[in-house]
């Protein structure tokens, strides 16, 4: 029987209603498994609680926390679930998947999206897939199991506020999924994984503009003195707006002349984006400094440059960094 390590973060799974009539995380743990008797024949379980949020408020900080967890524990156990809330998990799990790489030993993510104080909730069903796939023989690498299905962490968006099903792998198939009790993989196990790399550095001055219709280029001016990257989410397969003035494609320009790195990405879920193909993003396209995000999620686009830019201040590596795969997270 495997032994798996239970980190706890909070999220709905652990929430119980509060004295202002609201959801709060306070579940211990334990009480979880409590929940889920059945996991006693899966499994050996520990716990460590490391922080009790709602999901709103994890951030750069507590994934380092996560990672640093991992790492102390990564040679007792065979595996590693962490609850966590929904709202912010895709994000977690990117992070989690640049800053734990070859990870030969499953990382679990899951919540819920009712809590497991309820009676009508999907949480009891999530933790017992978590646990399942965790100690399964074939688990590994970052994923979030959630409503019967396993999704690398860098291909997992949420994508339903309220559903069950609230997840969805984009453009990449899921790694496995649940039929009824049986785990199916889809995806095997690599066999050729160097050894496990930790990282624990990371920068946040990372920001992400959508674009809108009328969008004025001075936003430009105003964000340069606190982040060193940004995200534009453009139109379609991306570009700028040209107001004939050109000032959006100046403003750019000025960014990435000052060293900082600008990634082209876009609101549309499916696809990705392709700069080459209209003029308007061509032009763009040519600016040293621009990167393209490609099939990326937003999610896998920012955590990885939060990631990048905390191991080197070196633009044309930065870049390197950033074009280079990591867990099927440009395709």
């Amino acid at each position: 029987m495997k032994k798996i390590l239970l980190l706890a973060t909070g999220g709905t799974i652990a929430c119980r209603p509060n004295e202002q009539g609201g959801l709060a995380p306070a579940i211990t743990p334990r009480e979880l498994l409590d929940f889920v008797p059945e996991l006693a024949e899966i499994c050996q379980i520990e716990t460590l609680q490391l922080y009790n949020l709602d999901s709103t408020n994890v951030g750069p900080e507590h994934w380092v926390g996560m990672t640093q967890a991992v790492r102390e524990n990564y040679e007792k156990y065979d595996g590693f679930v962490i609850t966590h809330g929904t709202d912010t998990m895709a994000y977690t799990a990117s992070a989690l998947s640049y800053m734990i790489q070859n990870t030969s030993k499953p990382i679990v993510l899951t919540g819920s999206q009712k809590s497991i104080y309820n009676r009508d909730t999907d949480a009891r069903n999530n933790l017992l897939r978590a646990f399942s796939y965790a100690g399964a023989d074939g688990a590994w690498g970052v994923q979030i199991v959630f409503d019967n299905k396993v999704i690398l962490g860098t291909r997992a968006r949420k994508v339903r506020s309220k559903s069950f099903d609230a997840f969805s792998s984009i453009d990449y198939p899921e790694t496995a999924v649940f039929r009824d009790s049986r785990l199916i993989f889809f995806m095997p196990k690599p066999t050729d994984l160097p050894p496990v790399q930790f990282y624990t550095k990371l920068d946040p001055a990372v920001f992400v503009l959508r674009l809108v219709p009328g969008i004025r280029a001075e936003i430009f001016q105003f964000l340069k003195p606190m982040f060193r990257a940004i995200v534009i989410e453009g139109f379609g397969v991306g570009g700028l707006p040209d107001s004939h003035d050109s000032a959006m494609l100046k403003a750019v320009t000025d960014w990435t002349a000052s060293g900082r790195i600008a990634v082209f990405s876009t609101q549309v879920q499916h696809e990705g984006s392709d700069l080459g193909i209209y003029e308007v993003g061509r032009l763009a396209k040519e600016l040293p400094g621009v990167l393209e995000a490609h099939d990326m999620t937003p999610e896998a686009s920012v955590t990885k440059l939060m990631w990048v830019l905390g191991q080197t201040d070196d633009r044309a590596l930065a870049q390197k960094m950033f074009t280079t795969p990591i867990q099927h997270d440009l395709l």
